[in-house]
């Protein structure tokens, strides 16, 4: 049934724009401390969105701390992934960590999104679907001015509304469009990723281990800077897919449908994968990375999730990153509206940078150095041989080092680094400070 038009004019405490991860994370909190929250989606859940469906040990937490245990209990519980590359396999658990549980899960974007979104509805935010923010209501905003609330689009109904907040949180995705309208851009010196994923059918469907192939090939057998994943869903489906480095020196040659077709025909047999059992036609999109986008505070507004980069460049991951970003974000408009005090916003991107600028650094210069085939080839190589190394990368790359890990994750990236290096000579060495013997 066809719900009722929007009204044409409406207030609130914070007006949220997107219904993805970042932006129900924030609504649920919001909501939660008492805050008037409206929601603006402009899909109508369940809706499809482009995403490989793993939930890591990082999503999972947020999760179950928004209350959603015994929902995803329904869902496919997986314990680790399963690393091959190079005529080698590896079965890695979830590393121990004191502050995250040693399982994911794979849920459908389609199905997640409408339960997170449902949940913050019934934490008491107002959630309209089916509507789109189209620009900022205020008049300078697109020159750091504020924001005031914004300008949304009825889609059902092809009418519009005002919708004035004394605070918006900006989760609308990557390629943001009120983002844009704000004046925000990319930093293009940071690596992007480009991903393709579709459904198959397959008896395996219920592994317990996710799948990555480190060592992705096009059809000459040339290995692309980039991995396949294979994720079991338990429904008699799984999510294939794969990821392309963006900073790749021979992006420009790679057609990414074409690679997705060739990943297909290289799969283990055992996956039943192939277009005769194909779901649908894969979908892609672009990943901005490492805090890419910004700014992402204004005088009365924050950026989170995708549409400030805030994608993991060590994996592509995503979705436990928007559940954070949202967290925080909601943590200091919360205070904000307590205080009647805008300026705490700034607040928001120092936590960011505390909690992820290092570790996105590090992740962004070794995904550049992995962008070298040769690079790539030497250190999957060797790790493909230690099960103990891979077991390490593992933690670093999937952001799970240990409270008393932290502190060295630049020192790993450089002996992880210095360990392709002395396979593949002094011949990188220059230009990142480091050299076979480091």
């Amino acid at each position: 049934m066809t719900r009722p038009p929007l009204p044409a004019e409406y207030d609130c405490d914070v007006l949220i724009v997107g219904g993805g991860p970042s932006g129900a994370a924030a609504a649920y909190w919001l909501a939660q401390s008492g805050a008037d929250v409206l929601v603006v989606e402009r899909k109508h859940f369940p809706r499809d969105k482009t995403c490989g469906d793993g939930l890591t040990p990082r999503s999972v937490r947020q999760l179950y701390e928004m209350g959603l245990r015994d929902q995803l209990s329904k869902s496919h519980r997986y314990s680790g992934l399963r690393a091959k590359a190079f005529g080698k396999e590896l079965v890695l658990p979830w590393p121990d960590h004191p502050d995250y549980p040693d399982h994911g899960f794979v849920v459908t974007r389609s199905e997640l999104d409408d339960l997170v979104t449902s949940n913050s509805e019934k934490a008491g935010a107002a959630v309209w679907q089916g509507a789109e923010a189209i620009a900022p209501l205020g008049p300078d905003a697109s020159n750091g001015g504020p924001a005031l609330g914004a300008t949304i689009t009825d889609k059902d109904h092809g009418t519009s509304s005002s919708v004035r907040a004394k605070y918006v949180v900006i989760a609308d995705g990557a390629n943001s469009r009120l983002g844009r309208a704000l004046g925000v851009t990319r930093d293009r010196s940071i690596p992007q990723g480009v991903a393709l994923r579709g459904y198959f059918t397959s008896p395996r469907h219920d592994e317990p281990f996710i799948e990555s192939h480190l060592d992705i090939r096009d059809k000459e057998n040339n290995v692309v800077p980039g991995y396949g994943w294979i994720f079991p869903i338990g429904d008699g489906r799984v999510n294939v897919g794969i990821g392309v480095l963006a900073a790749a020196e021979r992006l420009k040659e790679i057609n990414t449908t074409t690679l997705m077709d060739d990943f297909v025909d290289y799969a283990p047999a055992s996956w039943c994968i192939s277009p005769e059992t194909a779901c649908g036609p894969p979908t892609g999109g672009r990943l901005p990375m490492g805090l890419s986008v910004g700014p992402r505070v204004g005088p009365d507004y924050v950026i989170v999730g995708d549409a400030g980069g805030s994608i993991n460049p060590f994996n592509g991951e995503g979705i436990a990153y928007g559940y954070e970003t949202g967290r925080m974000a909601a943590t200091y408009v919360g205070r904000a509206l307590s205080a009647n005090d805008p300026r705490i916003l700034r607040a928001y991107e120092t936590e960011l940078q505390e909690t992820y600028g290092l570790y996105y650094r590090v992740a962004s210069s070794f995904m550049k150095l992995m962008g070298k085939p040769d690079v790539l080839h030497a250190l999957v190589g060797t790790g493909m041989y230690s099960k103990s190394l891979m077991e390490w990368i593992l933690r670093i790359m999937s952001n799970m080092l240990r409270p008393d890990e932290r502190g060295p994750a630049e020192l790993a990236y450089k002996a992880i680094t210095a360990l392709a290096l002395r396979r593949s000579g002094d011949r990188f060495a220059e230009g990142f400070g480091l050299a076979p013997s480091d």
